[in-house]
């Protein structure tokens, strides 16, 4: 009887201490990481990676990665999963040079073409989950194989880099300040998202509907239309992400920005362990775009194989998933 009056005692006080623990790797383990991966790979290459050569290089390869990741961080705000992403940036970019190769389009014309492309397919998405009930991890699967369709269709699965106006690949290669115009933009948007998400009405709305949706209908919040809203947001960042990578190298090829989907996923769910409460915010997001981006350059520079860097990117998914549901566990 004395040694369990003894350990209740302990195992009581040990709980507090435990969830204190978990609350500050969660709300830091991300910072933390950003400057352990800058340190070990300072210490292996530290004549290439810490450079400002380097470091403006991480930024603007990262830009279109961060611009898809702010608009997928709104759908999973409101507790939607969208496997469209990939497809979406795909198509924006394709779109836009195919229309300005083909037709001969002005190339401001031709990034509405393709804006106008990513935000249709994501109002289409958002209406089928809304109107219809249905699940958006099937509906938005489904919608990737359209896209892509649509896609290759127009470009007939070649690479197109004939005919591309100047003023559009400034967009990916041009400086302001010392930093890739794509930086500026990037940034930019992150600003935007993160105002929306915190000092608006709506975004506050986005995220009471994904914490508890039918209590956001009884406070008569138009969660219908927050859905669709927040489907048309990640469409448009898709697009504006894959008018960005096409500028940059000035071309479209196929299939371009299935590459991003795995990497923005990490991202979102890696910066919400970086929120206290374990939301998605923009702030998150941009630390995990930019680890992720330190990360996948050091990998490069130290030789790893494109297999390795795909096997570190989907431990750091999993991770990701791992933490947030541990923080989220912790809070109930």
């Amino acid at each position: 009887m004395t040694t369990v009056e003894t350990r209740g005692p302990a195992l009581a006080g040990s709980a507090p201490a435990l969830s204190r623990v978990i609350g500050i790797l969660q709300r830091y383990a991300l910072p933390i990481a950003i400057l352990l991966a800058v340190t070990l790979f300072g210490s292996l290459r530290p004549d290439a990676f810490l450079t400002w050569r380097n470091a403006t290089a991480v930024l603007t390869l990262a830009a279109p990665m961060l611009v898809a990741a702010l608009g997928l961080t709104v759908v999973l705000a409101m507790g939607e999963i969208d496997l469209s992403l990939g497809s979406a940036i795909g198509l924006g970019g394709a779109l836009a040079v195919c229309a300005m190769s083909f037709f001969g389009t002005p190339w401001p014309v031709a990034i509405v073409l393709g804006l106008a492309a990513g935000a249709a397919a994501g109002l289409l998405t958002g209406a089928m989950v809304v109107g219809l009930g249905a699940n958006s991890l099937i509906i938005t699967l489904g919608m990737a194989s359209v896209l892509t369709g649509v896609e290759f269709l127009m470009t007939d699965q070649r690479t197109i880099y004939t005919g591309i106006a100047q003023g559009y690949i400034a967009l990916g290669q041009s400086e302001v300040l010392g930093l890739n115009l794509q930086v500026w933009i990037a940034g930019l948007i992150a600003i935007c998202v993160h105002a929306l998400l915190w000092h608006t009405e709506w975004g506050r709305g986005m995220y009471a509907a994904g914490e508890n949706p039918e209590a956001a209908i009884l406070a008569g919040l138009p969660v219908s239309a927050l859905r669709i809203a927040g489907f048309m947001i990640a469409g448009l960042g898709a697009a504006i992400a894959g008018i960005l990578l096409t500028a940059q190298t000035a071309s479209a090829f196929s299939n371009a920005g299935q590459a991003f989907l795995l990497p923005a996923y990490a991202a979102a769910f890696l910066g919400s362990t970086a929120s206290s409460d374990g939301r998605f915010t923009a702030f998150g997001t941009v630390l995990a775009v930019f680890f992720i981006g330190i990360v996948q350059t050091g990998l490069t520079m130290v030789q790893l194989s494109t297999g390795a860097i795909s096997l570190v990117q989907g431990a750091l998914l999993i991770g990701a998933v791992l933490l947030s549901r541990l923080g989220r566990k912790e809070r109930r």
